[in-house]
């Protein structure tokens, strides 16, 4: 193979490296609230915890709402985690076990985490 050829092969996976890049960038849906990290850590001060699995999809939706910001939420990837996750009586994904023991099964969503934590949502950005 010539030094041309390999350029090209390198200069084509380049190109779509970028491209997967760009799609994945784009296509990502920005919260309506803009940061969220205040809420998280509202969320984690409070001893709320989202328990969940990695092949969950129901549980990637929830983490996606956070966006970067769920890096603060408390969360225990019960795969990884079992015995804490059969401790706390987790019956499915995703579920979020406030400080009080109360239990969310399935997907609760910002809002609905706001009003049982009161910690505050941002304004929705127009």
């Amino acid at each position: 193979m010539n030094r041309g050829t390999t350029y090209a092969i390198i200069g084509f996976a380049v190109f779509v490296c970028a491209l997967f890049f760009a799609m994945w960038y784009f296509s990502r849906t920005p919260s309506p609230y803009g940061n969220l990290d205040s809420f998280a850590q509202c969320l984690a001060e409070k001893k709320i915890t989202m328990y969940g699995a990695y092949w969950c999809s129901h549980c990637q939706d929830e983490k996606a709402r956070f966006g970067s910001s769920f890096k603060y939420v408390s969360y225990v990837e019960c795969t990884k985690e079992t015995q804490k996750c059969i401790s706390a009586g987790v019956e499915g994904y995703p579920m979020w076990i406030l400080s009080d023991g109360t239990k969310l099964v399935g997907e609760q969503g910002l809002e609905k985490l706001a009003e049982v934590s009161g910690c505050a949502l941002p304004q929705k950005k127009n």
